[in-house]
């Protein structure tokens, strides 16, 4: 297999990882004002949480090494397009780490209640513009024939790629209810997470189907048959998710939306395939795996280290799962 095509399904990987770890992570953080005002109870909704986020948050940083090194002119030209997009979201991702790790010192309540805003607006923002990028990433954006970005940041918001956004914020925010049914101990708290992941479903399932039917009219993924059966596959396990939710299913309705989440990712990815950025100006400007790589000695050296350094993550990663796999109760960090 050429070195090209095993960095893409690397890539693919990483970015799969990511949407999958982090997607509930965004929507424990969106969703948590609105589940409890109880000061307690946001307590332990965040400590559900609290030892896994930044080390799920690796798997973007690195896709985005990953990326950097195997197609740097993919990067250059990304990172050009969604500049003010991703200033804006690295603003938010640093007002929620910090949170994370300030509000338990703030001694007052309007301090943890501000603190507690910053993790909604850090949680919510990515989850929106991630969906933003991906749609624009399907849909095309205007690449000249220098691999250079001909837009400005409002070429990027179109109502397809917005609905993209609402479609992730919404899917995460479910995700995110579907993993707190597993890691909460209070059943009034569980019952609360479960009235909004309900809503979360619906309003995700509606979004979901027509970003599906945007994407069949609006960009070529569904001339892939993979991607078309990965995306087909992705929206029924949704819907499969969301009725297992409603019968309080929690461990069924988190493995079924986690598998949407990973078959939409691949189906995206599929359907660009050999693209990696489609360029809305000509397609032969697109950038591809093959005009857009490194040499083959540089992704041959980087093959070898991946395949060394990944299983490593890949345990660690585990270990820290198992070890904080226990149940959060309300005043468990004042018992220890």
């Amino acid at each position: 297999m050429d070195y090209t095509v095993i960095w893409f399904i690397l890539i693919v990987v990483l970015f799969t990882g990511f949407f999958f770890l982090e997607g509930f992570d965004y929507g424990v953080g969106t969703l948590m004002p609105f589940i409890s005002k109880r000061d307690d109870e946001r307590t332990a909704i965040i400590r559900t949480i609290g030892p896994v986020w930044d080390g799920n948050e690796v798997w973007m940083i690195t896709a985005g090494g990953a990326l950097f090194a195997a197609f740097p002119h993919v990067y250059a030209t990304m990172f050009s397009a969604f500049y003010l997009a991703l200033f804006l979201m690295l603003v938010a991702l640093i007002l929620r780490g910090v949170a994370f790790e300030f509000r338990a010192h703030t001694p007052c309540a309007c301090g943890r209640q501000a603190w507690d805003a910053a993790i909604c607006f850090g949680s919510a923002v990515p989850a929106f513009l991630w969906g933003v990028a991906v749609t624009d990433l399907l849909a095309g954006l205007p690449i000249g024939a220098n691999m250079a970005y001909q837009g400005t940041f409002f070429d990027l918001l179109t109502p397809y790629s917005v609905l993209g956004g609402l479609t992730f914020l919404f899917v995460f925010g479910y995700h995110g209810a579907a993993f707190l049914t597993l890691r909460l101990k209070d059943a009034g708290l569980i019952l609360r997470v479960q009235s909004l992941g309900l809503r979360m479903a619906a309003c995700g399932t509606f979004a979901f189907v027509l970003w599906a039917v945007y994407t069949y009219q609006a960009t070529t993924l569904f001339q892939s048959p993979l991607a078309a059966v990965l995306l087909a596959g992705a929206g029924l396990f949704f819907v499969m998710s969301g009725l297992s939710f409603s019968i309080a299913k929690g461990k069924a309705s988190f493995m079924l939306t986690s598998l949407s989440i990973v078959c939409t990712t691949v189906a995206v990815f599929a359907g660009l395939f050999p693209r990696l950025m489609v360029s809305s100006l000509n397609p032969a400007w697109s950038l591809t795996i093959a005009n857009a790589s490194s040499s083959p000695y540089t992704l041959s050296i980087m093959t070898v280290a991946a395949l060394v350094l990944v299983p490593i993550v890949l345990i660690y990663q585990g270990w820290c799962w198992y070890i904080f796999r226990k149940r959060v109760g309300i005043g468990d960090e004042e018992k220890h």
